[in-house]
């Protein structure tokens, strides 16, 4: 991963390790890496963020009629539960 940003080998080790912070272009860059937003990134009870990102990505192109048959659909899964 640090390579793929553009570092030396030990870049995510020294920030993960608490040695180092990224700038903040270069926390955006990690964003991006993971695909997800900085909101999603600091969101502590989003269980799988990345497909939540992806998720709503979809649902910004479908029609209303499509997002209220959505909402049904989402909110008989959860009876489920």
């Amino acid at each position: 991963m640090s390579t793929d940003l553009g570092q030396n080998k030990g870049y995510i080790q020294a920030i993960s390790s608490g040695k180092a912070l990224p700038s903040m272009a270069q926390f955006l860059r990690i964003c991006d890496y993971f695909e997800m937003t900085p909101l999603q990134f600091f969101d502590s009870e989003a269980a799988n963020p990345q497909l939540l990102h992806r998720a709503m990505e979809g649902m910004r192109t479908l029609s209303e009629d499509d997002l209220i048959m959505l909402i049904g659909f989402i909110n008989r899964l959860q009876q489920g539960e």
